[in-house]
């Protein structure tokens, strides 16, 4: 399983407010201080709510920071969230 699918199974099974679109944006950054492109480093979230009941963005960037900890131990640089 690589990067995207394991971050899509964790933030599906705890973020059910939400549709999730996952981009890696990794290939972006091809060059920079020689980094390749691969390795599914910089990561895109898109969520889309579900329902009108209000949700605290802030608490939301905080449990997905947290949902994915150990991603970050394993070679996750950057995480981009985006929330509409």
């Amino acid at each position: 399983m690589n990067r995207k699918q394991r971050i899509n199974k964790i933030l599906s099974k705890n973020l059910n407010d939400f549709s999730l679109e996952i981009i890696d944006n990794s290939n972006l950054h091809k060059g920079h201080n020689n980094f390749t492109g691969n390795g599914e480093t910089h990561i895109k979230i898109i969520l889309k709510k579900i329902n009108k009941i209000p949700s605290n963005r802030l608490n939301i960037h905080r449990l997905i920071n947290s949902l994915l900890e150990e991603e970050f131990k394993t070679g996750l640089h950057s995480l981009e969230i985006k929330i509409n």
